[in-house]
C-alpha cells in the first residue's frame, strides 16, 4: 500500500475553520464484509481494529454533555462490531439521530438476519453503499455477487418501510469507477431511480454522490497508475471557493476506533489529527467539555476532493447549481 500523504502534504489548501458541532461521525472498526476498490479506509475481512465498549461509552457521554443532534456510524461495516446495536439504542434514548453508513450486503451475514428490523425499530437512518445500478460497474468495484446482494438488501429495506415511511429514510451513495468527478447529482439520482424502480420495484430518498478520495486504496491505486497527479490536478483546476462553507469538517468532528479525533474521515485515514493547541494528537476524553468552534481545519491537497466542481461530502453535494 503506497503512503500518498507525502505528496498530498505538499499541497496548499486554503485554510478554514470549524462552524457550530451537528455530527459526531465514529469509525467503529476497519473489518468490513467486502473489500471495494474505492474504498478510503481500505476495509476487509481481514482487519481487526474494533472500537471497545469503553469507548463506545465515551461517545454516549460526549454525545449528552454536548448535545450533538446527529451521530454518524460508519466502518469498514460497522454492524460488525459488538457494540453498534448497543450504541443505536442508547443514542435514540438520548433524542439523537443516527445514521447507519451500510453497505446493504451485511444484512444477509450469519448474526444479521434481523438487522433490517433492529434498525427501522429505532427510526435509524440508512445511508446505503450502491456505486451504480448497473451490474458490471458495481462488481467491478465490489466484488462478483455484490450487485445482486445488494439488490436484495434493498428489497428487504423497502420491504419493512425504508424509502417510503418518512420516519425510515433510505439514501443511495454513488462513487465514481476511476479518476474522475461524479456526475451531477440531480441528474444521476433521476436515473437511479428510474432504473432501479423499473427494474426491481426499488425505491429510494436520495442519492448522494461522493468523489474518490486520492488515499488509502483508491489513492494507491492512482501511484501504480501513473494517475495520481493527473488525478489531483483534476480536482484543483475544478475547485470552487463558493464550496468552502459547506464543507462537512466545519460541522463534523470524526472518531476512531481508539476514540482519536480528527477534523473528518479522510483525515482519519491519513491519520492527519485535528489541530488544537500544542498537543499533537487529541482524544475524545478530552473535548468532553470543551467546545472546538472555531478552531483551524488540518487541510491537505486532499480535500480538493471536497470543494471540486459541485463538491462532495458525506452528505452528497454541496453545491448542484456548479454542474
Amino acid at each position: 500500500m503506497r503512503n500518498t500523504l507525502p505528496l498530498l502534504d505538499k499541497i496548499r489548501f486554503p485554510a478554514i475553520r470549524r462552524g457550530k458541532l451537528e455530527t459526531l461521525q465514529i469509525n467503529v472498526g476497519y473489518r468490513c464484509n467486502q473489500s471495494c476498490v474505492h474504498c478510503h479506509v481500505n476495509a476487509g475481512p481481514n482487519r481487526t481494529e474494533e472500537m471497545t465498549g469503553e469507548v463506545a461509552d465515551l461517545v454516549l457521554d460526549f454525545l449528552r454533555r454536548q448535545k450533538i443532534p446527529t451521530l454518524d456510524i460508519t466502518g469498514g461495516a460497522p454492524e460488525l462490531n459488538p457494540h453498534f446495536r448497543r450504541l443505536v439504542r442508547e443514542a435514540r434514548k438520548l433524542g439523537v439521530k443516527v445514521m447507519d453508513r451500510c453497505n446493504l450486503t451485511i444484512l444477509e451475514q450469519p448474526g444479521q438476519d434481523d438487522l433490517a428490523e433492529f434498525l427501522a425499530s429505532e427510526r435509524v437512518e440508512v445511508v446505503a453503499s450502491m456505486p451504480c445500478y448497473l451490474r458490471d460497474n458495481v462488481e467491478q468495484q465490489r466484488g462478483k455477487g455484490v450487485y445482486d446482494g445488494s439488490i436484495r438488501g434493498l428489497k428487504k429495506l423497502n420491504a419493512i418501510g425504508y424509502g417510503r415511511d418518512p420516519a425510515l429514510p433510505l439514501h443511495l451513495v454513488y462513487n465514481p469507477q476511476g479518476p474522475s468527478l461524479p456526475p451531477a447529482q440531480a441528474t444521476l439520482e433521476a436515473d437511479y431511480k428510474r432504473v432501479l424502480g423499473e427494474q426491481y420495484g426499488i425505491v429510494f430518498n436520495k442519492l448522494y454522490v461522493l468523489a474518490n478520495m486520492p488515499i488509502q486504496r483508491f489513492g494507491s491505486m492512482l501511484i501504480t497508475r501513473g494517475e495520481f497527479e493527473s488525478y489531483l490536478s483534476l480536482l484543483r483546476d475544478a475547485h470552487l471557493d463558493a464550496n468552502l462553507g459547506g464543507v462537512m469538517c466545519r460541522s463534523l468532528l470524526s472518531v476512531d476506533w481508539r476514540g482519536y479525533v480528527y477534523d473528518c474521515d479522510f483525515n482519519q485515514m491519513l491519520d492527519l489529527p485535528m489541530a488544537r493547541g500544542q498537543n499533537s494528537r487529541v482524544h475524545l476524553n478530552n473535548l468532553l467539555d470543551d467546545t472546538i468552534d472555531g478552531n483551524p481545519i488540518h487541510v491537505a491537497g486532499h480535500c480538493y476532493g471536497c470543494t471540486a466542481g459541485q463538491g462532495s461530502s458525506c452528505g452528497g453535494a454541496l453545491n448542484e447549481a456548479a454542474e
